[in-house]
């Protein structure tokens, strides 16, 4: 099944530029953009990964993590190969990057890596599957799903007919006509990597600005988002990093934006940092504190009181969490259930 793109515009010579993310990449005949995963065939912008996903689960929607957005909930889960980043500390390489390494961006060579290594599932079938295991809700995850935003929406559109939300778990580099195009997106979880632009520089091969734009114009659309950052020692763990993502959520967002601080393990091309200390964490969750924000989680580390969803005014546990798992729930209609005070979030 070959797709013609939606987000891209043709140019003179059989050229093309694809509109998905902020890359803009501009692709001659016979070649993909960046993410090795959108081509140009004979001037017109394929997407190779339509109907095709390479992952496939269904999760707990604290996986993602979004744990204001229906919580205790599950979703059928999708991603493909590809990305539009190249993070060094990337935990799921063998899918963002596996069509990039092989195929040296020549079309034909990364549909054929795609699609040969990929099942074949269309929007009408995905839904049916989420559907079938009784999900709440479908999530386009695993790798960036704004390079497949085509296959996304076509399948988001489906399964609002039929009752079910979407999330999407992303890096934030979508355009702006990309989030038109994408309104279908009920919540974001978005990774804020770092406050500095050397770093996406460096390790993501991206910039800053684009992700913190890309962050407010998702929040502008009132969407549900949460954000997420991955903390490396001596990377990003700073009190300079982290007081500026910390701020950035308060002051362009608002204080009631969950913010998830998780655990670096090595992996891909990063192996040689150490795991994060749980002090590091702590710094970061106490940093967040201080810049007033209300709902702050440490992930990535089981057992502590972190993972736990407080009230802002009366303190009291509302959502308890082991890892993934609900333990005890105190919401109701929206409401701490024991002073009142409106949590932030979409809860049923």
């Amino acid at each position: 099944m070959l797709k013609e793109a939606f987000l891209y515009k043709r140019l003179d010579k059989k050229k093309v530029q694809c509109l998905a993310c902020k890359h803009r990449c501009i692709i001659p005949e016979g070649k993909t953009g960046l993410c090795a995963t959108r081509g140009n065939e004979n001037g017109r912008l394929y997407l190779y990964t339509y109907a095709y996903p390479a992952a496939i689960n269904l999760d707990p929607i604290e996986k993602k993590p979004l744990f204001h957005f229906y919580p205790g909930t599950w979703v059928y889960s999708l991603g493909t190969f590809g990305c539009n980043f190249r993070c060094s500390f990337c935990q799921n390489w063998e899918l963002s990057q596996f069509p990039k390494k092989e195929s040296k961006f020549y079309s034909l060579k990364a549909k054929q890596l795609i699609q040969s290594n990929s099942t074949f599932l269309p929007p009408q079938k995905a839904v049916e599957n989420a559907l079938h295991y009784r999900a709440d809700g479908i999530a386009y995850t695993y790798n960036e799903p704004a390079i497949w935003a085509e296959y996304a929406h076509d399948i988001a559109e489906i399964a609002k007919k039929h009752g079910l939300f979407n999330v999407f778990v992303s890096s934030g580099y979508e355009t702006d006509e990309a989030l038109d195009y994408l309104d279908v997106i009920d919540a974001y979880n978005v990774d804020l990597k770092a406050f500095s632009n050397e770093f996406y520089l460096k390790y993501c091969g991206t910039k800053l600005d684009n992700v913190l734009d890309t962050i407010k114009s998702i929040y502008k659309r009132k969407k549900w988002i949460e954000i997420t950052t991955l903390v490396i020692p001596g990377e990003n763990d700073s009190e300079e990093q982290l007081k500026g993502i910390a701020e950035f959520i308060k002051n362009e967002l608002s204080k009631d934006v969950p913010w998830h601080i998780t655990r670096f393990h090595p992996d891909y091309k990063m192996l040689d940092k150490e795991v994060t200390p749980l002090q590091t964490l702590e710094k970061a969750f106490n940093i967040g504190k201080e810049a007033g924000l209300n709902y702050i989680y440490i992930g990535n580390v089981l057992g502590t009181d972190k993972e736990t969803t407080y009230c802002p005014r009366c303190g009291k546990p509302l959502i308890e969490r082991y890892g993934f798992r609900i333990l005890s729930y105190h919401i109701k209609n929206g409401r701490c259930e024991y002073c009142g005070a409106k949590i932030a979030g979409k809860f049923r």
